[in-house]
């Protein structure tokens, strides 16, 4: 008994259709603790940068870089975190995450140099944050498809809550038991992945047959057994009968006459063969039934009648083939650069400005109170109104590089807090957007991506690498840290560029892929066409009739 609650516990979860909720409740607040200890710890790590240069006595670009590497070890191994999941299922991979990400955060309080951090938050806990974030929000959206948009937005709004309760929480907590202990206490709270990981259950989709196809498996009618008797039977489709032979010249038309039980004979043998193959599949889909959305460990097996699908691939590198990809690909590169930067300068930027120090820690606050209505807002806005998702994301993206420039410009505590408050509710607007719009037809549909997310942040990844030090680079060079905010802009105009092309180019290969299926539905007609004249101008010319 236990055995078998375990079992059904851990099992995967079988449903006919999308369940628009069910078991994804479950998974939605694994996604938003995930959001917590990944997204919403990385942002917040600048409430240390001061500690860090005092401590090692390094300057802005060395210690970003600490950040850097982690966003690019998190976005660069994206695809082996896909091809693990595809491979082994999406539990085991998001627990080894959750203890990596815990195990990297406590190692890097007891470092002596900023080159130690570089591997405990860098590498070790980078690698954590992919292999506990991609798998989840990539089953997230599988068991939601009406309410997607918004049951993401809602999970994702974990990463405004951490940085509006980890800025202040350690600000305080570290005037008490130092940086070092609050990392500490930080990799123990995200020890709770481990946890977590269990929740997440694999689905599978199985339709339930519909009557017109049950008809369909009906023993075959007379006319049916004909068909496959002359498919089988090249020999016998071929041969003529005698009494029509003899009695006229072979005018090259070929008859075939043979008796219903021969018929039936022929029929009975290949519905034997086909039961046999169906008995064998069926064993085969105990394990692993048929589903458009394959996430357990093993390869898809879908039997019908004598045919099975193909095996699922762990990793589709093919999707860049695709243009509509490649531009949202650059979007997502260019975007990513103005993604980190900012929560990691707006503290020294607000103090520059003229805002009390124990002031400017809450401008981390107000940004995160923002994107927490972003992320609801833009949730509501896509799954309500119909409208084209991909346009909504373009406006979004522009007021964010607005919003960039303002900052330089404006000062004093309020100013900075409006520019604080609009930017986060963008950024939530498209950081809980940018990725499960990959499931939209504008870019690659939900059957492509669970391969093709890993590809997609992976080529984020240097964007991510390079945000934060380009940005700390021109800090120490001008002396001003509004220059990274404009790196930032910079970076966002590219994006919405490249996302502006999105339609254009996904519209011009769909027209083109109608035109080249045309073509095909033609030549077989055309085929057709000449092949009938020439049987009809053979049998003319070899009728018994012409003299």
């Amino acid at each position: 008994m236990l055995g078998s609650s375990c079992h059904g516990f851990l099992g995967p979860n079988v449903y006919k259709e999308v369940p628009e909720g069910g078991w994804g409740w479950a998974v939605a607040v694994t996604f938003f603790v995930v959001e917590i200890c990944t997204y919403g710890t990385l942002k917040s790590l600048g409430i240390f940068l001061q500690d860090l240069m005092k401590e090692f006595n390094e300057s802005n670009t060395r210690v970003s870089w600490v950040i850097s590497i982690s966003v690019f070890i998190f976005t660069f191994t994206a695809p082996l975190s896909t091809m693990l999941s595809n491979r082994f299922g999406h539990r085991p991979v998001v627990m080894i995450g959750g203890f990596l990400v815990s195990l990297g955060t406590i190692a890097s309080a007891f470092t002596n140099s900023i080159n130690e951090m570089y591997i405990t938050v860098g590498v070790v806990s980078g690698f954590g944050y992919c292999l506990t974030f991609l798998p989840t929000v990539t089953l997230l959206a599988q068991y939601f498809s009406r309410r997607r948009a918004f049951i993401t937005s809602a999970a994702s709004s974990g990463e405004s809550f951490a940085i509006f309760a980890f800025a202040p929480a350690f600000m305080k907590l570290k005037q008490h038991i130092g940086w070092r202990h609050c990392l500490i206490v930080l990799g123990i709270f995200q020890s709770c992945v481990i946890g977590c990981g269990l929740l997440l259950r694999p689905i599978i989709i199985q339709p339930e047959l519909e009557k017109e196809d049950i008809e369909m498996v009906e023993p075959l009618s007379l006319e049916q057994l004909q068909d496959v008797y002359e498919l089988e039977n090249e020999q016998t489709r071929t041969s003529i009968s005698s009494g029509v032979s003899q009695s006229s010249e072979d005018s090259g038309v070929t008859s075939l006459s043979t008796s219903n039980a021969d018929l039936g004979e022929a029929g009975a043998e290949i519905k034997a063969e086909w039961e046999l193959q169906d008995q064998e599949g069926q064993e085969l889909s105990l394990s692993t039934p048929p589903s458009p959305f394959k996430v357990d460990s093993e390869p898809e097996v879908s039997v019908s009648g004598p045919s099975q699908a193909p095996r699922t691939k762990l990793l589709d590198f093919s999707i860049l083939k695709d243009g509509a990809f490649i531009c949202y690909s650059l979007f997502g590169l260019f975007a990513t650069l103005g993604f980190f930067a900012p929560q990691l300068y707006i503290v020294e930027l607000s103090k520059s400005h003229g805002v009390e120090p124990n002031m400017a820690s809450y401008m981390l606050s107000v940004m995160a109170v923002a994107e927490i209505f972003g992320r609801l807002s833009i949730g509501v806005l896509l799954n309500k109104i119909p409208c084209r998702k991909t346009l909504v994301l373009l406006w979004c993206v522009v007021f964010l590089c607005l919003v960039l420039v303002a900052f330089t410009i404006v000062w004093e505590f309020w100013g900075l807090a409006v520019c604080c408050a609009i930017y986060g509710y963008f950024l939530g607007t498209v950081g809980s957007t940018h990725i499960p719009m990959l499931a939209e037809e504008d870019v690659v549909g939900i059957d492509r991506m669970p391969t093709s997310v890993g590809v997609y942040v992976f080529i984020q990844s240097f964007a991510g690498l390079a945000g934060p030090p380009v940005g700390g680079a021109l800090v120490d060079i001008t002396g001003n840290y509004g220059s990274a905010f404009y790196s930032c802009a910079v970076g966002m105009g590219l994006s919405a560029i490249c996302l502006a092309l999105l339609g254009p180019v996904k519209s011009g290969m769909c027209q083109k892929r109608k035109s080249h299926l045309v073509k095909e539905e033609e030549k077989p007609f055309q085929d057709n066409e000449l092949q009938d004249f020439l049987e009809v101008d053979l049998g003319v010319e070899g009728s018994p009739i012409k003299k």
